[in-house]
């Protein structure tokens, strides 16, 4: 698995100068362990009466940097963990 470092506090310094920084660390495991793992990709429908947009992606794999809204980085997140995770699409009737 890979393991990726990320700085919480993105140079602010909380509890005053010289302290030290909190760290996280973010691991890249799959999201989605055993649903429909026949496909390739996971991507469920839902029709919606009002919405603004013929079409809505929401992210399921958690790591959009549009959050809630998909930007497409479960494509990599799945490459990088063997998962299969997609977005939820709401379509408007």
């Amino acid at each position: 698995m890979a393991s990726l470092s990320c700085n919480v506090n993105a140079g602010l310094s909380y509890g005053g100068p010289g302290k030290p920084r909190r760290m996280v660390a973010v691991r890249a495991e799959t999201v989605n362990p055993g649903i429909r793992k026949t496909e390739d990709k996971v991507v469920d429908s839902v029709v919606v009466t009002e919405l603004a947009k013929p079409t809505t992606a929401y992210c399921r794999c958690w790591r959009s940097g549009a959050f809630p809204l998909c930007d497409g980085t479960h494509l990599k997140h799945n490459k990088a963990t063997g998962d299969n995770v997609g977005p939820l699409l709401l379509k408007k009737k």
